[in-house]
């Protein structure tokens, strides 16, 4: 029997920001404001009931935000060890800046991939050609941790264009394949280890089943419309996460968009302090001690930073 997103729900007395699902979806996370500076943010994961799924052990959706003239994204030179992060912007701009000395300006559809293993350290700002003027921003940034064995690499850093991104359409459904491996097909984004991250966009009403081209762990996020299955319908802003990937059937209403995430779990923990992801609290203290020492080198071009956040902030 192919398992489907169905809902029995239990509710939670404390109207808690998820639902627990007696089916093939584990629980639904909704959106949680969250701000990163001068910039409100919609936080998925982590999540207290759920830190990663599959690889993937941080997303947060960006605005829609207008700004003005006078408003810009600003955030200074701060660290990484232990993951990559991927930005894929659905509008506007960003300028990326980092210790390797990357210099580059990422607009929608095209993907940054930077992966911080052994240390590095990145800022994020608007461009200069936008500051004095309205702009938009809309997007997500991701973070996917390294399989133990990566943890120590060497940082680096890959662009791609959006015409470099595999896409096509089955039966009038629009697919993506963002990063990693799906569908028998493979996205340029050198991943570290087996995962998925896959747009799916529609402009009539369309039943889904692909099951079969998903392994591991997986959840499934909606950005605009809804998903329905079994006479249960979820609308925007909510992140599914199923029980063993196998979201093999579900309705799109027309005009949806939605993200699916996910790949093989790890067989360790990953502890999260900050920006730090580390299979050890030793790694991560050791991380806190060289950011305080300057240790992650220079960004060219930057001389603030991010300071570390108080040592009472637990490593989870």
């Amino acid at each position: 029997m192919q398992n489907k997103i169905c809902a029995s729900v239990a509710k939670s007395k404390k109207q808690k920001p998820y639902l627990y699902i007696m089916s093939n979806i584990q629980l639904i996370i909704e959106e949680r404001p969250s701000d990163i500076g001068n910039f409100l943010v919609g936080r998925l994961l982590p999540f207290r009931e759920k830190r990663l799924v599959g690889p993937f052990c941080f997303i947060d959706h960006m605005g829609p935000a207008a700004m003005n003239e006078h408003q810009n994204i600003d955030i200074a030179p701060h660290p990484h060890i232990g993951l990559s992060t991927l930005t894929y912007l659905f509008e506007g701009s960003m300028m990326h800046r980092d210790a390797l000395g990357t210099e580059i300006e990422i607009n929608p559809g095209q993907v940054n991939w930077m992966t911080a293993g052994k240390g590095i350290a990145h800022s994020e700002r608007t461009p200069e050609r936008l500051r004095n003027s309205d702009k938009f921003l809309h997007g997500l940034q991701i973070w996917v941790a390294l399989p133990k064995h990566l943890e120590q690499m060497e940082p680096e850093f890959f662009h791609a264009d959006g015409d470099d991104i595999p896409t096509w359409q089955e039966d009038g459904v629009d697919f993506k394949l963002i990063a990693g491996e799906a569908f028998g097909r493979k996205s340029p984004i050198p991943v570290y280890s087996p995962l998925y991250f896959i747009e799916i966009k529609n402009t009539e009403e369309k039943t889904l089943k692909i099951g079969d081209s998903l392994f591991g762990e997986s959840g499934l996020y909606i950005l605009d419309g809804s998903v329905s299955s079994e006479g249960n319908t979820f609308g925007p802003k909510n992140f599914l996460v199923a029980k063993d990937s196998k979201l093999c059937e579900f309705t799109l209403a027309p005009n949806s968009t939605v993200y699916i995430f996910g790949g093989e779990a790890f067989p360790e923990e990953r502890f999260i302090y900050w920006n730090f992801v580390a299979s050890s609290r030793e790694l991560i203290e050791e991380a806190k001690q060289r950011w305080l020492n300057q240790e992650f080198g220079q960004v060219p071009g930057e001389s603030d930073f991010v300071p570390l956040p108080p040592q009472s902030k637990n490593v989870k």
